[in-house]
């Protein structure tokens, strides 16, 4: 039996989802060896798929190295590959792949910051945002007004907004001065700027939203703005745990590879600025009024991740 189902396969490889796959091989849209694809049909090393007549480098699922990479993404950068009003992308800073392509799990807004993760694997990207595998997101948000207790349970226990009921798995304190308040908050969804509506469904501003965890991995300390970590086989392997996904042969880094990523680790590059291409730039460093709220919620992360 050849390797794999053929909408699987494209699925891996970052083209869609599942779902969406199989609609374009209806279409008429994929050959496989120069003949017309249909759903069910398997492909294995060796075959020559195209879509929409542009030939797809397939490599089996068991022989490709699964990659995965944490971002810090900075004010000023949209999440798309390419953005029509050439503002900086968050792809811009990845590094290359040949014949393969960087996925991007899950999105901020081009106001927000913190942890952005890639991935090489395309199921593992679908699994880990779809919305039944319940995969936590926890954010430190800096808020122009007070959450009271009232305030906290109602989001908590869920609000109606237009696009559907949404809550906050957990909230907590995070500290701050005056009428800015920084708060920890944890969600399994990824809808479009959903923290940001939760707060103001209850009348509240923020005004700063740092995402400091996306499933099992918690943004790390030594890592600057602008700049990202490629991930080592044991926390990438916790994340496809995650989402029942089996170990791959030959995951996250090897040989000099890894050793760069150790010495990166053990002395952080300094922090990245974002080039708005504007006549003016922005730094990407962190302010100095939010770096203690902000990074003690993702140490806080760590120690309750270390303790589970």
């Amino acid at each position: 039996m050849k390797d794999e189902k053929l909408q699987k396969a494209l699925a891996r490889m970052g083209l869609g989802s599942r779902r969406q796959m199989e609609e374009v091989i209806k279409a008429g849209r994929v050959t496989v060896n120069n003949g017309p694809a249909t759903i069910g049909d398997r492909v294995e090393q060796g075959d020559e798929i195209r879509v929409d007549g542009r030939q797809i480098k397939y490599t089996s699922e068991n022989e490709k190295r699964r990659r995965v990479i944490a971002y810090y993404k900075p004010e000023g950068e949209v999440c798309s590959a390419k953005d029509p009003e050439g503002r900086p992308t968050v792809f811009e800073r990845l590094p290359k792949l040949t014949h393969d392509r960087w996925v991007m799990v899950g999105r901020l807004d081009i106001n927000s910051t913190g942890l952005l993760l890639f991935t090489n694997d395309g199921e593992m990207a679908h699994r880990l945002m779809h919305p039944s595998g319940e995969v936590t997101r926890e954010y430190a948000v800096r808020v122009l007004g007070e959450v009271t207790p009232d305030i906290a349970r109602a989001l908590t226990a869920g609000v109606m907004l237009e696009d559907g009921l949404a809550k906050f798995e957990d909230i907590k304190e995070g500290g701050g001065e005056g009428v800015n308040k920084w708060y920890h908050v944890q969600l399994k969804e990824g809808r479009n700027r959903e923290v940001r509506r939760l707060f103001e469904s209850q009348g509240l501003k923020v005004s700063r939203l740092l995402r400091t965890r996306y499933g099992t991995i918690v943004l790390p300390k030594e890592l600057r703005t602008g700049r990202f970590l490629e991930l080592d086989k044991k926390e990438i392997n916790t994340l496809t745990d995650l989402v029942s996904l089996r170990p791959r042969y030959g995951t996250g880094l090897h040989g000099a590879a890894k050793e760069k990523q150790e010495r990166i680790r053990n002395k952080p590059l300094k922090a990245r600025r974002t080039d708005t291409r504007s006549d003016n730039r922005n730094s990407s460093a962190k302010p100095k009024s939010s770096a203690s709220p902000a990074s003690r919620g993702t140490r806080n992360t760590r120690d309750r991740n270390d303790k589970r």
